[in-house]
């Protein structure tokens, strides 16, 4: 039987790749295994129902991975994730050498650094897999898609990461502005989404008397100031105590997060400049994408759903993300999803 370029691509870099994910805990930094460690071994007795840390001790836990050297957890671990992306499908140019697929080669590299211990982002990947099912299924309508994916986000929202919960608001915001006609949509909508995450801020800063940057970037930060691993944190240069400098906060986060250009100072770091590409280019194909899906809404209407999931998670980060590292971890969190932004025109040839 012969095997597609394409495919006999995916498989390689998966091997290799497997490779990666065996050898991370001999090669890393301690830095990377903080998470993982807090998850393992649960000193603190936070095993839970409720919360992510607490939910991904319990799972870890129940699976018996917890008591699993970290090299056998990645080599566990690390197909699992690339037989999901397998079953979402291979695109069929994969094999060829262009920015797209440069992207996922460097993609699947860092679901081997970041997924090879225990990670909140393992279960991130797998929970997000169905909204990628739902719309590559013709069979599944527009509408039960959309009511599906709002309430997975809410109820991950709920159980584990609170920001999830902003995202069908922010997502639902932007396609609501985004039917207004005017110029530059794309760029406006985005914009537009930002303001519905400063509202809901101020919104949190009424009722609980602190902006949500206060309560998450900088109450990690702040302890972190001027340690070996703060290199890449993100400080805003206004003070987010105020209503004003919160707004500030939140659009200066966001661009450090997803534009990153400041980061290029980081010259000597050559894993955060290559973090800081991956992520600029990243940003700007998935741009193009999203203006091209808001043009055609009609034809694109399931993938205008899974850019406008990405692109309110891209919002969200921008007042929760304290470094640049963690900012590219959480994203790998929902790399299906941004493989299939990625990829839809391919996926749309193998269903007719």
């Amino acid at each position: 039987m012969k095997i597609k370029k394409s495919t006999a691509t995916f498989l390689l870099l998966a091997m290799a790749n497997l490779v990666v994910a065996f050898v991370s805990f001999f090669v890393l930094p301690p830095k990377f295994f903080y998470d993982a460690a807090t998850i393992a071994y649960d000193k603190g007795n936070e095993i839970g129902y409720l919360g992510s840390y607490p939910l991904t001790i319990l799972f870890y836990k129940i699976s018996g991975l917890r008591y699993l050297p970290f090299p056998v957890v990645g080599l566990i671990q690390f197909p699992i994730l690339m037989y999901v992306l397998y079953k979402i499908g291979i695109p069929e140019t994969f094999e060829k050498i262009n920015v797209k697929n440069i992207l996922v080669y460097m993609g699947i590299l860092m679901i081997a650094i970041f997924i090879s211990m225990p990670s909140k982002e393992f279960l991130t990947f797998l929970y997000v897999v169905p909204i990628v099912l739902m719309c590559k299924n013709d069979q599944v309508s527009l509408q039960k898609t959309i009511i599906v994916t709002v309430l997975m986000l809410l109820f991950f929202g709920a159980v584990y990461r609170p920001y999830y919960a902003f995202m069908p608001i922010i997502g639902g915001g932007m396609y609501a502005i985004s039917l207004i006609s005017f110029k530059n949509k794309t760029v406006k909508t985005i914009f537009y989404g930002l303001l519905i995450a400063v509202f809901l801020s101020f919104s949190h800063g009424v009722i609980k008397g602190k902006y949500l940057s206060e309560i998450s970037r900088n109450v990690v930060n702040d302890g972190r100031m001027g340690s070996a691993d703060a290199n890449s944190i993100i400080i805003s240069p206004v003070k987010t105590d105020t209503w004003y400098g919160e707004a500030i906060g939140i659009f200066y986060g966001f661009f450090t997060v997803n534009v990153p250009v400041n980061g290029l100072k980081h010259l000597f770091s050559p894993q955060i400049i290559v973090f800081i590409i991956w992520q600029l280019l990243l940003f700007y194909i998935l741009l193009v994408r999203f203006a091209k899906c808001l043009k055609e809404r009609i034809r694109y209407s399931k993938e205008l759903l899974v850019l406008l999931v990405i692109f309110s998670f891209f919002i969200v980060q921008g007042m929760f993300e304290p470094d640049l590292g963690t900012a590219v971890r959480h994203k790998i969190g929902i790399f299906p999803l941004i493989y299939f932004a990625l990829y839809y025109e391919s996926f749309r040839k193998e269903l007719q």
